[in-house]
């Protein structure tokens, strides 16, 4: 039975959706954008500024579940520039390149995100013991 998980130090959800569902042994964590769980505002004005952002709270969100980074498998990240990858890609091999197996990835260009954005990624993650 899926089980939402909730996280108090990543935004609350601006819609009708849970940050990260729990089936199946897998947590399907939905797109973070770059807010601040404090204040619900956008956080950097850049790229790589918001993907720091955006990190940090599907970090927050791996961590109420109890999973990690490694735990990872599968990301998408969605930018409104492909001109940003090489930007936001520094960024996200801080978090995802460290671990050894990196997940799998793609990456889209989109005409707009929420909050005018430039970037969202979303994640799914194997929990631990599975």
């Amino acid at each position: 039975m899926p089980n939402a998980v909730v996280s108090q130090d990543a935004p609350s959800p601006i819609g009708p959706y849970s940050q990260a569902v729990a089936a199946g042994g897998f947590l399907f964590l939905s797109g973070q954008i770059a807010l601040s769980p404090s204040t619900g505002e956008v956080v950097g004005a850049t790229a790589a500024e918001q993907a720091e952002q955006v990190l940090k709270n599907l970090q927050a969100v791996l961590s109420a579940a109890g999973a990690t980074a490694s735990s990872v498998v599968k990301t998408t990240i969605f930018l409104t520039d492909l001109s940003d990858f090489s930007a936001v890609n520094e960024v996200y091999g801080k978090v995802f390149g460290a671990s050894g197996a990196s997940p799998a990835r793609s990456t889209v260009q989109v005409s707009a995100l929420p909050r005018g954005v430039r970037v969202e990624i979303e994640a799914v993650a194997q929990l631990p013991g599975r």
